[in-house]
Order: structure tokens, then sequence, then C-alpha cells
């Protein structure tokens, strides 16, 4: 006698909660951040959200810490800033220039220099996507701004972040990714020199 197949086949396991990753982590830390420092959390509800966030293991987990915080503000649209180091280089700053929520930069031959001290931004996370090439690509940012470089791939030439951590209120993140290659990646502050033309130029 032959076996009748079942009448319902076996249902799929339902998916587990989403993983949630380092960097997403760390962009709900930067939330909890900017929320303390607008007033709208204390710094004791900090300091407890903080641990929450850094040991949260799922999407769920981590949008339970914000769940009572404001969508953070869309970034503006629009196409990307490319800059294209060639065989001459490129460069964006140190004058004023306004800041998209994405800047790619690709070495080449000549090199790339970017340059944020005196630029204008309204994007609380800028996107700085930089492949470093032959001649490597220099990024330059003010006291106070921070940059996030866990997504950057040193490549050959590595990365160079000279930056520190200590960032201000209402300041953007620079979210560093891409590809240090056979010139590198170096983000900082100021040097010396710039410094001085900085403040011999305050406007």
């Amino acid at each position: 006698m032959t076996a009748q197949p079942p009448e319902h086949s076996p249902r799929p396991a339902e998916p587990g909660p989403l993983r949630a990753s380092d960097d997403e982590r760390e962009a709900v830390v930067e939330r909890l951040r900017d929320a303390a420092a607008e007033g709208r959390i204390d710094f004791g509800e900090l300091d407890a959200r903080l641990e929450r966030a850094l040991t949260a293991r799922t999407h769920g987990e981590l949008a339970a810490v914000t769940a009572d915080l404001p969508a953070p503000r869309a970034e503006a649209g629009g196409p990307p800033l490319v800059l294209k180091g060639g065989m001459t280089g490129a460069s964006r700053g140190p004058g004023r220039w306004e800041v998209p929520g994405h800047v790619i930069a690709h070495g080449g031959v000549g090199g790339v220099a970017i340059d944020f001290s005196r630029a204008e931004c309204h994007h609380a996370e800028v996107v700085v996507e930089a492949y470093g090439e032959t001649s490597g690509v220099t990024i330059v940012i003010p006291d106070g701004w921070t940059a996030a470089t866990t997504g950057m791939d040193p490549g050959t030439g590595g990365l160079r972040d000279e930056t520190t951590p200590a960032r201000l209120p209402r300041t953007p993140l620079i979210r560093l990714t891409g590809s240090g290659g056979i010139g590198g990646v170096t983000i900082r502050h100021p040097n010396r020199r710039e410094r001085r033309k900085l403040d011999a130029n305050p406007a």
C-alpha cells in the first residue's frame, strides 16, 4: 500500500531576530549622545542607555533604547561630492563650502585633500568614502568633530587616524569607509601651520 503524503507541509521555522552590527550600535550611541546634548535625557540616564546600546545583540534591543526619542533628521538628498586626484591632484577647502551627506574621494596619482576646517555642515553624520589608490587621501576635520573608522579597509598604505574622540555637541560625525590602497588615508585635525592660518583669518 502506497503511503499518502501529509495534507500539510511542515511550516518553515520563523526567522530569529536580526542581529545588530558594531556600526549600528555605534550609530545608536551617537544618537543618545546627541539627545543628551539637546537636554532630552539627563547624563545619568545617558550612562544607563549607553550600556544597553553597547550590549544590545539585536535590532529590537537597539530600537528599545531610542523608542522615546525623535527620529534622526533625514539627510539632505542629492548626489555625493566626488573628488578624483587624477594626475594633478584635487582638493576641497579650506575655504567655505557646504558639505553634502556623502563624499567620495579617489586619490589617483595626484592625491586628494579634503579640509573641513571652514566648511558648513548641516548633517549629523557625513560618510566619506576614501580610496587612497596611488597617492593617498588626506582629510582634515575641526577640533570637536569626531571620526568613526571601523568601516575602513587600511589596504597596503594604511589608515592614520590622528583625531581625538572628544566630540562637541551639535558637531557631525565623519564616518570613514573605503580602502587605503597604496597611498593610504589620513584623517586628522589641523596642524600648527594650518592653525596659524585659521587664527590669522578667522572669517
